[in-house]
């Protein structure tokens, strides 16, 4: 099955990282399908993807916001493990 043919599934935690961290679902799927691919560690992938955001995040306002999703790369899915997001 082709990558970008695979649903992907959000863990507990990764949702939870969304809410925390400023970010949401469709952002992360963004990220997933069309963002730069890296490895990361213990076989998982990392997905980054800036987006334009020119909004305040915890009291600092940001041009950009950077989602970049831990993914595992299952046979017919990919499962996101965690979300990291960076402001710059």
């Amino acid at each position: 099955m082709n990558e970008q043919e695979k649903p992907i599934v959000f863990t507990h935690h990764a949702r939870g990282r969304c809410a925390q961290r400023g970010t949401t679902e469709a952002d992360v799927a963004a990220a997933i399908r069309t963002g730069n691919r890296e490895p990361a560690q213990r076989g998982l992938w990392l997905y980054r993807l800036n987006l334009e955001y020119q909004r305040e995040w915890d009291g600092v306002r940001y041009a950009v916001q950077q989602v970049a999703p831990v993914v595992d790369a299952e046979e017919r899915r990919l499962v996101v493990v965690t979300v990291y997001t960076y402001y710059f």
